[in-house]
């Protein structure tokens, strides 16, 4: 979210909460405390939402991959393309139900989650590469479930604060939540 577009929402709560104090102005704005707390909330929920879709395609990929036996390369590209297709779809159907056509839904799931799933996807599959064993493991491996889960947890964090700044600027979900409403 931009700062113009920040400011006007805490100016919005400001107007209809007024600020407990008998009509006196608090700093709400980007930089202070609720501001920054808000922008917080904001890339940790967009981060949840791209967590979601890409963990779907990414196991449901994983899995694929390793139960047909594939070589860890194939299977990688399997996850990280239901990822992407998977992690799109999530932010495609609600923004569908906001009116618009299919091709302008896709053409908003691009821009706002392009940059998310690919930290996302890079972190969490590095991750996996560089578990010993973890891609071989199989699926009744506590190795390859236990690995899987760190990697998603690690891509997580570290997302969380690419989101902050592209929201902080107007980009990346910040695009989303106008179709939200």
């Amino acid at each position: 979210m931009d700062e113009q577009a920040h400011q006007h929402r805490a100016d919005e709560h400001q107007h209809r909460h007024g600020d407990g104090h008998g009509g006196g102005r608090h700093d709400v704005g980007p930089h202070s405390p609720q501001g920054r707390r808000e922008l917080n909330r904001l890339a940790v929920s967009a981060t949840a939402h791209c967590l979601t879709g890409c963990a779907i395609g990414e196991i449901l990929g994983l899995v694929i991959g390793t139960a047909l036996g594939w070589s860890t390369v194939p299977t990688i590209v399997l996850a990280v393309a239901l990822a992407f297709v998977f992690g799109y779809s999530f932010t495609i159907v609600p923004v569908l139900r906001s009116g618009l056509t299919l091709s302008a839904a896709a053409g908003v799931a691009l821009v706002a989650d392009t940059v998310s799933i690919t930290v996302m996807e890079i972190i969490d599959n590095a991750i996996m590469l560089v578990i010993p064993g973890a891609m071989g493991a199989g699926l009744t491996s506590a190795l390859f479930w236990g690995a899987l889960a760190v990697a998603l947890a690690v891509a997580f964090v570290v997302t969380v604060p690419v989101n902050r700044a592209l929201i902080r600027r107007g980009k990346g979900h910040a695009v989303v939540h106008q179709y939200h409403h």
